[in-house]
């Protein structure tokens, strides 16, 4: 599988690393480390968790999903998208 990994490590005015990243799945997060590093070894790891985290994604899509085909079942969608059904 080809892995797309987009990686920002930039100092701030505040002396923190700003990490920004984006993974092959689309998934994006930035944080802030005190050192450089800390900032390296978040990116390592939140990289390593990319599929874990995308597979826990597609879990948590299917589910709402699910729950959005019982209410229209049930009726009490009324078509709006503001939650407030």
């Amino acid at each position: 599988m080809k892995t797309n990994l987009k990686i920002t490590i930039e100092k701030t005015s505040y002396n923190f690393y700003k990490v920004d990243m984006r993974d092959h799945h689309g998934s994006t997060t930035v944080v802030y480390e005190p050192t450089l590093h800390k900032a390296m070894q978040y990116a390592i790891k939140w990289h390593n968790d990319s599929e874990k985290r995308h597979k826990e994604n597609q879990a948590h899509a299917k589910a709402v999903m699910e729950m959005m085909a019982l209410d229209r079942k049930a009726g009490i969608i009324t078509g709006n998208y503001d939650g407030l059904d």
